[in-house]
């Protein structure tokens, strides 16, 4: 049996996806357009090295792109950015320091630093100090970018807007995957995201130490109480999808223990048991006995994580971590004086 983490996660707007899931927009370097899907998303406007380093890490470049432009082009609206034209010198050139005022895990560097490529024009080198996923204290410095001064100052709050939001993520995810270090429950995603930004929110899960749900509606089945209702019932609901759609994993939700069996003779791949205490979770994890993956929803919190973990359920899905996490707090810091070099590594 194939576990849910084998499931296929498309990415929104990744290459050989229908253009009307999104991706390339007017202004990503592809150009865009109805054959945009058939261009290597190494062609894309972002340089090579980093756009593989985002393939690398599982997104698309070419949507990282967009998101990028769009961050950027909300900011200026359609303007520049008068505090930075007003007071610095078109050719001054800076370096500036990433740096975390606070202790957490760090996801979105590379992301940072794309936004940061599609202002800086001309001049644009960095240095990597840590890689996403890293732990990191107060006070440490996470990437260093020198460009022009203005370019910097225009990129700088829609790179840490990101940076901070997505660490943020990753770090509240690794304090779930501490908790449950030594037993077998993985911390689980799920699609309460932003509008958008799905896959780097989700990427930021990975970074944390957790792993994801789907990705989208078409990826995989879970059926729900709503779903139930319209098909006459759990059963009913499950052989239709099988019939319709006999190739995708199927996760059936229930809310009492008597709704396990049935489903487990459908053929169930996953079983998602909803607010169920500690006690019934491991009576459900004893009557299904490995013939599905168990998934606990609701009533988790990080102080009873580890109890839920240690009834033998296979996840936890904790739709806070990318709905309701804090920032991690990251900030931008101008040197007074720029060394002529930032490093070996370009974006």
């Amino acid at each position: 049996m194939s576990t849910p983490d084998d499931l296929p996660l498309l990415q929104i707007g990744r290459p050989g996806q229908s253009t009307d899931a999104g991706g390339c927009g007017d202004a990503c370097g592809c150009g865009g357009g109805d054959d945009a899907y058939e261009l290597d998303p190494m062609e894309c406007g972002l340089d090579p090295d980093l756009a593989a380093l985002l393939v690398n890490a599982g997104l698309d470049p070419v949507q990282v792109e967009d998101i990028a432009h769009l961050a950027i082009e909300e900011d200026l609206d359609q303007g520049v950015d008068v505090t930075t034209v007003a007071t610095i010198p078109e050719d001054a050139v800076a370096t500036g320091d990433f740096t975390a005022r606070d202790a957490g895990t760090v996801a979105g560097l590379r992301i940072a630093e794309a936004i940061l490529s599609v202002v800086c024009t001309d001049e644009f080198a960095v240095e990597r100090h840590v890689e996403d996923g890293d732990r990191v204290e107060a006070g440490q410095k996470l990437l260093s970018v020198t460009a022009r001064t203005r370019d910097l100052l225009t990129g700088e709050r829609s790179a840490l807007n990101i940076l901070c939001r997505l660490s943020g993520i990753a770090t509240a995810t690794r304090a779930w995957a501490d908790a449950l270090e030594g037993t077998k429950a993985r911390v689980r995603d799920t699609r309460k995201t932003t509008p958008g930004l799905r896959a780097l929110e989700k990427f930021a899960v990975r970074c944390g130490g957790g792993v994801n749900h789907r990705m989208s509606l078409s990826d995989a089945a879970l059926i729900k109480d709503n779903h139930v209702v319209a098909a006459g019932g759990v059963a009913e609901a499950f052989r239709a999808v099988r019939t319709e759609f006999p190739g995708v994993g199927i996760e059936v939700e229930v809310d009492r223990l008597d709704q396990i069996p049935p489903i487990l003779a459908e053929g169930a791949d996953l079983i998602l048991l909803d607010n169920f205490t500690p006690e019934q979770t491991r009576e459900a994890v004893e009557l299904v006995a490995g013939r599905a993956f168990l998934e606990s929803s609701g009533r988790l919190t990080l102080d009873n994580a580890r109890v839920y973990g240690e009834t033998g359920v296979d996840y936890l899905a904790v739709g806070g971590l990318t709905h309701s996490s804090p920032i991690l707090d990251i900030g931008l810091d101008l040197r007074e004086n720029a060394p002529e070099d930032a490093g070996e590594a370009r974006a």
